[in-house]
């Protein structure tokens, strides 16, 4: 059985990251989403909201579920027994960024794979940061959340 973690901030999870998540799917067993820590970083939404959103995102997908992990991608790649990492990305600037962190990541565990999958058109400037900067501003994101996180963000008071 093949297993592929798609890590990320998801803060929040859009419309492009469940267009990877079925991209993913369809080549895998099982795909773990995993909703990271990164301590360095500050978050928009908790971590259960993050959580929240990405399950009601992937809602639908049999194949597919939604974890939390605070450690090292490296690690939870051994704890998983997982076959593959797999990263999307949307520009030049996405794409370097990803191939030095799938450099980092095989020096520091020699089992390590990591996967980069392409974004589809469609999903090019779909991003976490543009649906905060839409609901900051009063405007109208729902074209890049699915339908269930848009109306849990909006019960939360976020839009």
């Amino acid at each position: 059985m093949s297993l592929a973690i798609l890590p990320g901030s998801f803060d929040p999870m859009t419309l492009g990251h469940r267009a990877l998540a079925f991209e993913v799917a369809e080549q895998y067993d099982e795909v773990v989403v995993a909703v990271m820590i990164n301590r360095d970083k500050t978050y928009w939404l908790s971590l259960e909201e993050r959580v929240r959103v990405a399950e009601l995102t992937l809602r639908g997908l049999p194949n597919v579920r939604v974890i939390s992990d605070g450690g090292m991608l490296i690690d939870l790649f051994d704890r998983l027994g997982a076959d593959a990492v797999c990263k999307g990305w949307r520009n030049k600037t996405d794409l370097a960024y990803e191939e030095r962190m799938a450099e980092w990541n095989r020096a520091h565990n020699p089992r390590f794979v990591t996967r980069l999958f392409r974004a589809k058109e469609e999903w090019a400037d779909c991003s976490s940061t543009r649906v905060r900067e839409l609901l900051q501003a009063g405007g109208d994101p729902s074209p890049l959340l699915a339908p269930d996180a848009y109306f849990y963000l909006r019960e939360k008071q976020y839009g």
